[in-house]
């Protein structure tokens, strides 16, 4: 069988598997890969799908140890105080307090780079304050499915440009700036788009009775130790490298969550890392997956015939397809649609900035989190708002998803002249 047959037999596959069967999308691409390899005569290669299912080890590992650095501020009451202290120092200023809900949603997600965390994390603290101040459930779901989304694309952690770098051989090093150009502006836009028009202010009594609690009286100063030893801990390096060792991203979210355990309120440390894995699992799951699938694409030749294809198409067809192509893949699986689209795309814009294009491909394919039929982002931000529609959902969703279009593209063409000035 050809290599484009191959390729079109095992994207149909896991379409199918995924949406018909409705199997998990990490097990999807695992029996896409399989009948990939069976179709093209190479038999059970398990070598290859065992060395495909740790080709992501090192985003496997960055993601949980994050998680359970996310799982140690809530069980030491620090989340809830830094919600607390932000909610009562900017809700007097309808459009900062508006950027302060925004932020809150997406950090959760730039700890894990997972959007589905972010909204699950934050999502229950900050929907009552959406509805409170005038937001209708279907606006405030589309409020966090974004702010889960603009999580998941910004520093310092960006699952999506970890997957893409690795396919390319390009270290996640230098990327926080060109994320940023990209993040701040959306941040703001897509916060003020959907809660400006509908959002009033709120009274101190009204927020007092929505506030999480403040740990801050019996823990005082504590509470902020895992998060400056985080900071310490990803600059420390680069500041004084001859003092600080580079523990690398999964050591320092650990050694962080240690100080997140003995920070605050006493919690089982043990407890909160299984309930970090049972968190991360589905996402571990869906990379262990997509390294399968990409590898057993690279052992049939489709992978490569792919990447020819796509270089061979003229620039404006090529950023017709990025556009397209990213987010309607991202529908069945963002980090899929990275790791199979995202590498060729690179490949093909290599005349350009590897960073800048990468932050800008990531966007794309954060699109996808919108996008049926899988929409998580939208379905959980629903779930949480306890929202029926999904697509008076997604219907809020389409000004702010043209930003990510606009913003991406932004990127791509000044790239170069972005490239003299950072």
């Amino acid at each position: 069988m050809s290599e484009p047959l191959i390729f079109v037999l095992m994207l149909l596959s896991f379409i199918l598997l995924t949406l018909l069967v409705r199997f998990p999308v990490g097990v999807s691409l695992f029996l896409a890969a399989l009948i990939g390899s069976l179709a093209s005569g190479s038999g059970l290669p398990w070598r290859h799908l065992v060395e495909g299912a740790f080709g992501y080890f090192d985003t496997l590992l960055i993601i949980l140890t994050a998680t359970i650095f996310m799982k140690t501020l809530e069980g030491s009451g620090a989340l809830d105080t830094y919600v607390n202290f932000l909610l009562r120092t900017f809700y007097r200023y309808k459009p900062l307090f508006l950027l302060i809900l925004m932020f809150i949603i997406m950090f959760p997600g730039m700890i894990t780079g997972s959007s589905v965390t972010a909204i699950l994390s934050a999502g229950p603290l900050v929907a009552p304050v959406l509805l409170k101040i005038g937001l209708s459930r279907s606006r405030a779901a589309s409020f966090l499915a974004m702010g889960g989304i603009l999580g998941m694309i910004a520093p310092p952690i960006n699952i999506l440009v970890m997957i893409m770098g690795a396919g390319v051989d390009m270290p996640y090093v230098g990327i926080t700036v060109p994320l940023l150009i990209l993040v701040g502006p959306l941040a703001i836009l897509v916060s003020l788009w959907l809660g400006l028009k509908e959002a009033k202010k709120i009274s101190k009594d009204d927020l007092a009775s929505l506030l999480p609690p403040s740990f801050w009286p019996q823990y005082g100063w504590r509470l902020i130790v895992p998060l400056l030893s985080l900071i310490f801990l990803f600059l420390g390096p680069s500041l004084w490298p001859e003092i600080i060792p580079d523990l690398g991203l999964p050591g320092s979210f650990i050694l962080a969550s240690l100080f997140g355990w003995l920070a605050g309120r006493p919690f089982s440390f043990f407890q909160a890392t299984q309930k970090a894995l049972e968190e991360s699992l589905p996402i571990l799951s869906i990379l262990v997956g997509v390294g399968m699938f990409t590898q057993i694409m690279t052992l049939t030749g489709s992978r490569g015939w792919l990447v020819v294809s796509i270089l061979s198409l003229p620039s404006i067809w090529l950023i017709l397809a990025m556009m397209l192509s990213l987010p309607l893949f991202g529908g069945i699986s963002t980090f899929g649609s990275a790791s199979i689209l995202g590498v060729p795309f690179i490949l093909a814009l290599i005349n350009l900035n590897a960073l800048f294009t990468a932050a800008a491909l990531s966007t794309f394919a954060a699109i996808g989190e919108i996008v049926p039929p899988a929409a998580f982002s939208a379905r959980f931000a629903a779930q949480v708002m306890d929202e029926p529609s999904l697509f008076r959902v997604q219907k809020h969703s389409l000004i702010p998803v043209a930003t990510f279009w606009i913003m991406g593209l932004i990127l791509l063409l000044f790239a170069p002249i972005l490239d003299k000035w950072i």
